[in-house]
């Protein structure tokens, strides 16, 4: 099968084969580059990466007569596989996930990518990118490197990883504010991740204004449900009733993310005031017409 139809079709759907299809091609030098970049892609999905296809991406990663966008698209794809490795959450055969001594040769070889100032900025903004999905403790002064150094490309980069690694809340409540619209939004994210209570009248504003952007307004939904999930209920509600079907979905995933965490409040801190069904998540807060405005 071709793999620009493999591309267009959900991870589960990939037909027998595909991974040895796209080991086939990362490793072909003379395939077409348009090829090798879908399977530099797809060879991180959960579905398909092993040791194999991970050596064959660090082999592209590291080889500096390869084309830099290929260098890149491959470092970036070790990121889902180095956060399911780093917090041993995969479900499924184990056989099917890059093993221990893979998982620490990427993150080492990662590292010292991203050390090397001769290695191209945007292969290194990607190593980084990845890298952080499973946290080391060089990723700190990396990541505030990156954020004060002027170049805003490495801006992003900074913002995004700050998603991933802690301590950064004074700079993330500063990017809120940055009027570069990537950098907006990953700071929507990385606000929401760490739960942090100053963000919450900027994404209060974000959820309730019609001027939000769609792909801005949905990590905002996102991070209503992290920050003050006891008042995603009343928040969200409207947006359920959005002509947008992925508003709407957006909507219902995270009040239910909000009902589910005020839960596990109950059971860790019993029935105390904060987790009360009655005051935060009872029939009218989920039915509230507070927010006149539907999109």
């Amino acid at each position: 099968m071709d793999l620009k139809i493999i591309e267009t079709l959900p991870p589960w759907e990939w037909p027998d084969g595909a991974g040895e299809m796209l080991l086939e091609t990362l490793r072909d030098p003379q395939a077409d580059d348009s090829d090798r970049l879908i399977a530099a892609e797809l060879a991180g999905d959960y579905t398909v990466v092993d040791d194999k296809l991970a050596e064959a991406l660090l082999s592209l990663v590291r080889n500096g007569d390869e084309p830099v966008q290929l260098r890149a698209r491959a470092a970036i794809s070790f990121g889902p596989a180095l956060e399911v490795a780093d917090e041993g959450t995969f479900e499924g055969d184990p056989e099917e996930l890059i093993s221990d001594d893979t998982f620490a040769k990427i993150k080492r070889v990662l590292q010292g990518l991203y050390m090397d100032t001769d290695v191209p900025k945007e292969v290194r903004r990607r190593v980084l990118e990845a890298s952080v999905r499973a946290p080391q403790d060089w990723h700190q002064p990396a990541i505030s490197s990156a954020y004060d150094n002027g170049d805003p490309e490495w801006n992003l980069t900074a913002v995004f990883c700050m998603r991933w690694v802690e301590g950064f809340d004074g700079q993330i409540l500063e990017a809120l504010e940055s009027k570069d619209d990537e950098i907006h939004f990953e700071a929507v994210g990385a606000a929401g991740n760490w739960e942090l209570d100053e963000a919450w009248p900027h994404i209060l504003n974000l959820v309730r204004s019609k001027d939000t952007e769609k792909l801005l307004l949905m990590a905002a939904i996102e991070a209503v449900a992290n920050v003050r999930p006891g008042e995603a209920g009343e928040v969200l509600f409207n947006l359920t009733r959005s002509s947008d079907e992925d508003i709407v979905e957006a909507a219902e995933e995270a009040m239910e993310m909000a009902r589910e965490q005020a839960a596990i409040g109950r059971d860790v801190f019993g029935d105390e005031e904060d987790f009360d069904d009655d005051e935060n998540f009872d029939d009218e807060d989920f039915g509230s017409d507070s927010d006149k405005d539907l999109r």
